[in-house]
């Protein structure tokens, strides 16, 4: 382009538009100059009238850049207009209307050139979640002749999109709108497992997302015939669901699968909402509930592990410039600068985590010392574990009906008759595919129960994916090492249980049905406990 060209395009910031979607003179200022350079010539446009950007693309085309200064958050429209030019005066094609419903503009806008003048003006705009169309392509008029009255359009618009989103509003200048909710999220699973396996893979996301406190709106499952690598799904489908998810209000899209660094980038590319795995919503919730040093601690050693490899810089343009011969460069980048600092806080946390570890083996070394046998109650998070602790021993541990309500481990004396007693304790709940980060870091805390003479398996009976939590339970104590371990099984919330369902499971899993509700259940319970510690050790010592 000429100095000039540039000059013409740089007096377009000096604009402002009132009322209308785009002044008849800026219309002709337009055209003409993407006439003259044969390309394309477009402007963003603030609710306050003023020009944010010009832009200039080809003969076919224009892209976008990025528009990190005006996030959409929570508001139904990014609060921008982008109007631009056509050089054959056609009209709004696929690619402008996938732009107006990813990017969430107020309006899109296409104005047609012939002879250096406007011709036509192309015109559309989002409708509201649960219309028949995503947005509306308003008829085509001659450019001289149209009538858009822009903010009161606008205005009326967003409260519409707002109200079919769910939204409290209140009107505001500058276009945002309020809400008192918290995160609102779609789930997301993309796999090639049978259809019952992905349903209750996603409700059990679900329970974790409500128990994070988060608002889910939908759950999107889809069954590829094979995997993308880049986006799980294909490209199309997924700026389907992010276009869908924006429509919702969703700020959020939690995907049911662990997600490799380069898809999470791909994926957060494409959208401005945030996205998570699997894992990252476990390590908030454990983030969240974790309330002693040693909790505290694993969380965070677990957290670090999991970013380190999704770390992201800018390159060259956040570097360090280093001096001297053979020093000459972009010098260590800030990227490498923030995974040396992970790294050492890594090694920090790793260190105290070894006090920490020291400290338990100590207060183990008493307990064997004063020879009181070691009672674990493991089983599936929101198995009832904290509550039959409680129960059992009459203490006050934190209990909730949510997953990982109680991350910190409890430890309280169970006293027996003939002065026997026993030492119970409440572990950290297991769930399937739990991040190997948290893993290892809850590793430490979780050896303790090996010096357990007898784990409680505590199950929900009333959950009808009981079986593959016991599954779930019995391959992590597997990974531990613990498989040949002293194990009873318990069935726990039969109140919410027919009689002869209580019986059936019982026998077909040589278990005992207690509901921590209820005292009187616990009789089979302590006689149980009883047996398989009290009498087994009378008989070993008698060997």
């Amino acid at each position: 382009m000429k100095g000039s060209h540039v000059y013409a395009l740089e007096r377009i910031y000096r604009r402002r538009l009132h009322d209308e979607l785009i002044s008849a003179e800026l219309g002709k200022y337009l055209a003409q100059i993407s006439d003259e350079i044969s390309r394309q010539v477009g402007i963003i446009v603030s609710r306050k009238g003023a020009v944010t950007h010009v832009i200039v693309g080809d003969a076919r085309g224009i892209f976008i850049p990025p528009l990190d200064d005006y996030p959409i958050g929570k508001r139904a429209l990014r609060g921008l207009r982008f109007i631009h030019t056509h050089l054959r005066n056609e009209p709004l094609n696929r690619d402008d209307l996938t732009d107006l419903a990813l990017l969430r503009f107020d309006a899109i806008a296409a104005v047609g050139v012939t002879g250096g003048l406007p011709a036509d003006i192309y015109i559309a705009h989002l409708l509201p979640q649960g219309a028949e169309k995503q947005y509306e392509i308003l008829p085509a008029e001659d450019f001289y002749q149209h009538r858009f009255e822009f903010s009161a359009f606008i205005s009326s618009l967003e409260e519409e999109l707002d109200r079919a989103r769910g939204f409290a509003v209140s009107g505001r200048e500058d276009g945002r709108r309020r809400d008192s909710g918290g995160e609102r999220a779609i789930l997301v699973g993309v796999s090639l497992k049978p259809k019952y396996e992905q349903e209750d893979s996603l409700d059990e996301l679900r329970e974790l997302a409500e128990s994070s406190d988060v608002i889910v709106l939908d759950a999107i499952t889809q069954r590829p015939k094979e995997i993308n690598p880049k986006y799980l799904m294909g490209e199309g489908k997924m700026k389907e669901l992010v276009i869908t998810a924006m429509n919702r209000g969703a700020s959020l899209l939690i995907f049911d699968q662990d997600l490799s660094p380069s898809q999470s980038k791909s994926i957060s590319e494409l959208t401005e909402l945030k996205v998570i795995d699997r894992s990252q919503l476990i390590l908030d919730i454990f983030a969240r509930r974790a309330h002693s040093r040693d909790g505290k601690v694993q969380v965070e050693l677990a957290q670090l592990k999991y970013r380190l490899p999704r770390l992201t810089g800018k390159g060259t343009a956040m570097s360090r410039l280093m001096g001297g011969i053979g020093g000459r460069g972009p010098g260590e980048m800030k990227l490498e600068i923030d995974r040396r600092r992970v790294r050492d806080r890594i090694g920090l946390l790793e260190k105290e985590l070894k006090v920490l570890s020291k400290a338990r083996r100590q207060r183990k070394a008493r307990r064997v010392a004063a020879n009181i046998p070691i009672v674990s109650i493991v089983g599936y998070t929101n198995a009832g574990k904290s509550t039959l602790l409680n129960a059992l021993t009459r203490s006050r541990t934190f209990v909730e009906n949510k997953l990982f309500a109680t991350l910190d481990t409890a430890s309280r004396r169970l006293r027996f008759p003939q002065e026997r007693e026993v030492v119970i304790t409440d572990t950290v709940g297991f769930i399937r595919d739990l991040p190997k980060d948290l893993m290892a870091a809850f590793k430490a805390t979780l050896e303790e129960l090996e010096d357990a003479d007898l784990l409680l398996h505590l199950v929900d009976g009333s959950n009808p994916r009981f079986e593959q939590h016991i599954s779930s339970v019995e391959r992590i104590l597997s990974d531990l090492n613990l498989s040949g371990k002293n194990r009873l099984l318990v069935f726990n919330k039969t109140d919410r249980l027919a009689p002869e369902e209580i019986g059936n499971l019982t026998v077909r899993f040589d278990a005992v049905a207690v509901s921590a509700l209820d005292n009187r259940s616990f009789e089979p319970l302590l006689s149980a406990i009883e047996d398989r510690i009290f009498r087994e050790k009378s008989a070993e010592a008698k060997v």
